[in-house]
């Protein structure tokens, strides 16, 4: 039995307390969050009880912990447990800078423990169907890489003020999805963007629409186009393009149903938010963590993935700022 402490009682936190409790061989045991009264609901809710980082960190049984805390708390709470000597299973980013990040992969290499980022799109079967495929050599050698990634609205600014900006926020995965998919780093990055959603979001320093363009060693290319608002829903989709042919991933929708009438044909928009999209790929990864931590499964995702991410997020607000390319 692998007894797990759960940091963060928010949105996400609950989506991973969830899976955490339908794991076989696993006991939730605790729940930590700075909102007492949530932690404790949460625990209750799964069989376990709240308690604070020390008493949890500090507990021979606990073997693993899930980090779904505010981004801000991310880094300290690997390196704690790291030092504690606990499986960490981590949402992104690792952090919002670069030095803190490549301190918390020293501290995981040094440390010896298994350390998983949640980068849950690598889990979605729709994605990792073509992935499978593309190394199959269905489509031959991939030469370009189109990723769509547009959420239905954007967040309050008061989030976005303190989210990192949206190449870390929201971007920082479609830079996973692309070094995933490709199997390649890159070269060099051109970011631009504008704010034209809500005026707000500029004022606050930041996009709310960006596209990147991304060269890789091999002389791939990848291009990103981004947005804070669909009006038809959660907007996820790739294509890779290769020398025999083409591979798409498109978006889910609630059902499959098309309704075919005197005025139109139509079907169902896309799923509502990421919560909805991803429900299978949360379940799925979580699946993994343990499944390294019991039988010794490589980890699809690890610190180093969240480290390469957060220098494309890095490059490419560079690249926007100051207007140019940025090589790497």
């Amino acid at each position: 039995m692998i007894e797990v402490a759960l940091f963060g009682a928010g949105r996400i936190g609950k989506i991973h307390a969830a899976n955490l409790a339908a794991q076989p061989g696993v006991q939730f045991k605790y729940v930590v969050d700075v909102n007492q009264e949530a932690a404790a609901a949460l625990a209750g809710l799964h069989g376990g009880s709240s308690a604070t980082v020390e008493t949890a960190l500090a507990d021979p049984a606990i073997k693993a912990v899930v980090i779904a805390s505010s981004t801000d708390t991310h880094a300290d709470l690997i390196l704690r447990s790291a030092a504690a000597g606990k499986a960490i299973f981590c949402e992104k980013p690792v952090d919002l800078t670069i030095d803190r990040a490549r301190a918390c992969a020293a501290a995981v290499k040094e440390a010896k423990v298994l350390c998983m980022l949640g980068f849950q799109r690598r889990y979605d079967p729709t994605f990792n169907a073509v992935k499978t495929r593309l190394e199959a050599g269905e489509i031959g050698t991939p030469e370009l890489l189109v990723v769509t990634s547009r959420d239905p609205g954007p967040p309050p600014v008061s989030y976005i003020k303190v989210s990192g900006g949206i190449f870390k926020d929201m971007l920082i995965h479609d830079f996973d999805i692309f070094r995933w998919i490709l199997d390649d780093e890159a070269v060099s990055v051109h970011a631009t963007g504008s704010c034209l959603v809500d005026p707000a979001i500029g004022e606050a320093g930041d996009l709310d629409t960006a596209v990147v363009t991304i060269r890789t060693a091999k002389g791939r290319l990848c291009q990103i186009n981004a947005s804070r608002r669909a009006a038809y829903g959660y907007d996820q989709r790739f294509e890779v393009l290769g020398s025999a042919g083409m591979l798409q991933a498109g978006n889910h929708k609630p059902t499959e149903v098309t309704a075919y009438g005197s005025a139109n044909v139509s079907v169902d928009k896309p799923e509502d938010f990421f919560l909805e999209r991803y429900r299978v790929a949360y379940a799925q990864e979580m699946a993994h963590f343990f499944d390294a931590l019991s039988h010794g499964t490589p980890l699809r995702t690890t610190v180093h993935d969240g480290l390469k991410a957060l220098e494309l997020a890095e490059a490419a607000t560079l690249s926007w700022r100051e207007q140019r390319v940025v090589t790497l």
